[in-house]
């Protein structure tokens, strides 16, 4: 049983999270938003970017997410020729994931400001710090 004391330090702790991952994406959903797209088509950018031919399966593994879920948005992100699809050479059946010339510009202007600003919070921080803030977001990620 938690006590009332630490219950509402994790209780903090929980709003800090969802605040400081509103300050986090605030710039880039902003950016998005005059796109007409959302978060999720961030997501699908950024692990694209990170590994281009990802294939869609790898993707769906990636962000945690069924197909149905990835649909629509990838689907969009193709019209609006962000995202380029093409079949693996090794084996046909396989659909292979890259972004276009623009979408590699997007991407980077929205990871950009998120990286900027992490620069900004965690130098301000301390090494120290950083280094307790990736293990709580490494634990978290694998909590999941």
């Amino acid at each position: 049983m938690i006590d009332s004391n630490r219950q509402a330090a994790l209780r903090e702790a929980i709003e800090l999270l969802y605040f400081g991952y509103r300050g986090f994406t605030a710039r880039p959903d902003a950016i998005l938003q005059r796109r007409g797209l959302s978060r999720v088509h961030h997501r699908i950018l950024y692990f694209v970017g990170r590994d281009p031919g990802l294939s869609v399966n790898a993707l769906l593994h990636t962000l945690g997410v069924s197909k149905q879920a990835l649909n629509a948005p990838l689907r969009r992100l193709v019209e609006v020729k962000l995202v380029a699809v093409r079949a693996a050479s090794d084996d046909r059946r396989r659909r292979e994931l890259r972004l276009t010339a623009e979408g590699e510009r997007l991407e980077a202007q929205l990871s950009g400001t998120q990286i900027e600003q992490l620069a900004k919070v965690l130098g301000a921080a301390g090494k120290p710090a950083e280094a307790g803030w990736r293990a709580v977001m490494e634990r978290l990620g694998k909590a999941g």
